[in-house]
């Protein structure tokens, strides 16, 4: 097996990869649902590649995201569900049929009738999945209904804030912060209780309820999630960073040091990262 310009040459080998009997004991147990985490990862890395204007990373992201795209159609064609053939099918018949002034007969020749092309054509869309869904005997559908026109593919503290600001809009909503602290203060009683039960599927689905209700302070306060999440994500990484330099500067690692003692550095980041705030608030 070689490297090679040709998507054959890829699909060839995510089989092998997948081959019950020679191939990789990793790939083969994987499932769709396993590998979805790394196959949102990857898109959040092609952005990161592009935000930071690395072509060379770029191209290497783009390849570890069509990787994930050839992953998932391995495992729905050995399924019997569908194949890589399949879905580019899909997606070459959607753009040729969205793009009609471009590749067939069409009266719009303006940006604005291009887009009410583009709506009905969806609409139309709509319609098909939908008998599609009905035929294959799928019941649910989270496009349906008043809270349906939130996306499900934005990042899911993003998506519990726009559930929330939808319901909000019929009265669905704490009319105050505070009770929403009891609420936190509930769910994490529940998730104590269902650690202490020692139900996995029980702690996860706790703990989402606790996040949820900790979203919904953050859109009461006017201070969104995903923004304030990434704030202490920073701040982490500032600390962290603090405890190595100080551990490297002393002549010890961060696998040799106890807990105690990188606690004890991370409280001194803390404390400098105040005395600084102050100066710049003097």
């Amino acid at each position: 097996m070689e490297a090679s310009r040709d998507i054959s040459g890829l699909i060839d080998i995510m089989a092998a990869l997948r081959n019950p009997e020679s191939g990789c004991p990793w790939d083969i147990v994987q499932t769709f649902e396993t590998i979805k985490p790394y196959t949102i990862e990857e898109a959040y890395e092609v952005a990161d590649a592009i935000e930071r204007k690395d072509n060379d990373d770029l191209c290497d992201e783009l390849g570890d995201l069509l990787l994930q795209v050839v992953f998932h159609a391995r495992i729905a064609e050995e399924a019997g569900a569908f194949s890589f053939g399949d879905v580019v099918h899909a997606i070459t018949r959607k753009m040729i049929r969205r793009h009609p002034h471009v590749f067939a007969v069409s009266d719009a020749k303006t940006e604005d009738a291009v887009t009410l092309q583009w709506d009905r054509i969806k609409a139309e869309e709509k319609r098909e999945r939908a008998e599609r869904r009905a035929k294959s005997g799928i019941t649910e559908d989270f496009k349906a209904g008043f809270l349906g026109s939130v996306q499900r593919t934005f990042p899911a503290l993003t998506e519990a804030l726009k559930l929330q600001e939808r319901a909000a809009k019929v009265g669905f909503d704490w009319s105050a912060p505070e009770p929403i602290l009891d609420k936190i203060e509930e769910e994490i009683g529940e998730l104590r209780a269902a650690l202490a039960s020692g139900d996995k599927a029980k702690v996860s689905d706790e703990l989402g309820d606790l996040i949820f209700a900790v979203v919904n302070i953050g859109r009461h306060v006017n201070t969104d999630p995903e923004q304030a999440l990434r704030g202490t994500n920073t701040k982490f990484r500032r600390r962290f960073h603090h405890i190595e330099t100080t551990l490297d500067a002393e002549g010890e690692t961060l696998e040799g040091a106890s807990l105690e003692r990188m606690e004890e550095i991370w409280q001194l980041a803390k404390a400098i990262e105040r005395q600084l705030a102050g100066v710049k608030t003097a």
